[in-house]
């Protein structure tokens, strides 16, 4: 009876607890998320660098932790969180984009989300010189069928197809990530 009571007491204060925020590169990252009204963990986060420059933290939010591409695919609704570290331009922005979806993913792949693709320039082109800056969150959530961009809270569009998003996860988390340690970073690893 005295165990039973003592573990009701543990359990008791652990779910009282306050989550933990992570920090990645002097960035909090909450350990959870809401998307399409359902919350999702921080799967994993990391720093994307290209060469001597820290570009951005890299986030993952899903509805249970996975640990590879099949598994993230696999559950939805799910978001990618880009906080940044620097200014980007719209063309530095799409040219990455872009540039990663052509690495990682099959020419067959690429033709059958060139609409969505092209949707997803014309939305990150609208910012003109600087895309986003230093310290801005950028959030591509799935959800719904579609991947809903936001700058810093904001909506600023909608892209439409799970294919589209299937094709976009894997910029990051595929066989040709931007930054191998970011993607195993962002699966938890």
């Amino acid at each position: 009876m005295l165990i039973r009571r003592l573990a009701c007491l543990v359990c008791a204060l652990c779910l009282g607890a306050p989550a933990l925020a992570a920090e990645v590169a002097g960035v909090t990252l909450a350990d959870t998320a809401s998307v399409g009204g359902q919350a999702l963990v921080l799967n994993g986060a990391g720093v994307r660098i290209k060469l001597f420059f820290r570009i951005y933290v890299g986030s993952l939010y899903l509805p249970r932790k996975a640990g590879n591409l099949a598994g993230v695919l696999a559950k939805g609704p799910r978001r990618i969180q880009m906080n940044l570290l620097r200014d980007l331009t719209a063309d530095q922005l799409v040219g990455a984009l872009v540039g990663g979806l052509n690495d990682n993913n099959s020419p067959a792949e690429l033709a059958a989300v060139k609409a969505p693709t092209d949707q997803l320039v014309r939305i990150l082109k609208q910012f003109k010189d600087v895309a986003v800056k230093e310290q801005d969150v950028l959030t591509l959530d799935f959800v719904d069928g579609g991947t809903k961009l936001a700058l810093n809270g904001e909506a600023i569009g909608v892209v439409p197809g799970e294919a589209f998003n299937g094709a976009l996860t894997r910029v990051w988390l595929g066989d040709m990530p931007p930054e191998e340690g970011l993607k195993k970073a962002m699966l938890g690893g």
